[in-house]
C-alpha cells in the first residue's frame, strides 16, 4: 500500500470538489485547478475527506495511486493558502525592478533581463528578493525555475540567483604562490 495514496486529504470549508471520469476540478477561496483523474485510481469523498484507492495492485496503479493523491493534495493547498517561492538575486551591479506579471533584470549582461510570467503566477520584488507566488504548485515552480536558469549561482563568488533557502557550495579560487 502507498504511504502517500492511503492518507485521506482533509477539505476545508470553502472548497468543493467536482470528480469527472477524466479531470477533478477543486474550488476554492484564491480560485479553481483542475486535476487529471488518471485512469487506474477512483477518488471518492467521504464525510469531509478525499479519499484515492487503487483499483488493483499492478505497478502502473501503485505507482498512479501516490501520484494522484498527491496531485490533489497540491490542488487543496493551493485553492486554499497558495503556494510561493524566493529566489534572491546576489551580485554586485545586479539589480531588480517591476512586479506583477513581469519583471527587467540587470544581470551582469550587456541588455536587461525581461521576463514575463505566465498567466496566474505573481511576481513581487523586496530590494534584491523576487518572490514568486500562485495557486498552481507545478506553475510556481517552473517560473522559478526559469528565472534562477537566467543567471545560476557561481561557486567562486556566489553572484547569480539562487532559492532563498538554497546553499551555494564555494570553491577555493586559484592558490597564490
Amino acid at each position: 500500500m502507498s504511504r502517500i495514496g492511503k492518507l485521506p486529504i482533509q477539505i476545508p470549508s470553502g472548497v468543493t470538489i467536482t470528480i469527472d471520469t477524466d479531470a477533478i476540478t477543486v474550488v476554492g477561496p484564491k480560485g479553481q485547478l483542475v486535476v487529471p483523474h488518471l485512469s487506474d485510481v477512483t477518488v471518492a469523498l467521504v464525510d469531509g475527506f478525499a479519499v484515492v484507492t487503487r483499483k488493483d495492485d499492478e505497478r502502473i496503479a501503485k505507482a498512479q495511486h501516490g501520484l494522484q493523491r498527491a496531485l490533489l493534495n497540491n490542488a487543496v493547498d493551493g485553492v486554499v493558502k497558495g503556494f510561493e517561492k524566493k529566489l534572491e538575486v546576489n551580485g554586485v551591479g545586479f539589480r531588480v525592478n517591476g512586479g506583477g506579471q513581469s519583471i527587467e533584470m540587470a544581470l551582469g549582461f550587456s541588455h536587461p533581463v525581461h521576463y514575463t510570467a505566465q498567466e496566474g503566477v505573481t511576481l513581487a520584488v523586496d530590494k534584491m528578493t523576487i518572490t514568486v507566488a500562485g495557486i498552481d504548485k507545478q506553475q510556481v515552480g517552473q517560473v522559478a525555475a526559469e528565472i534562477r536558469a537566467l543567471k545560476k549561482p557561481e561557486p567562486y563568488k556566489g553572484k547569480g540567483i539562487k532559492y532563498a533557502d538554497e546553499v551555494v557550495l564555494r570553491k577555493a579560487g586559484k592558490a597564490g604562490k
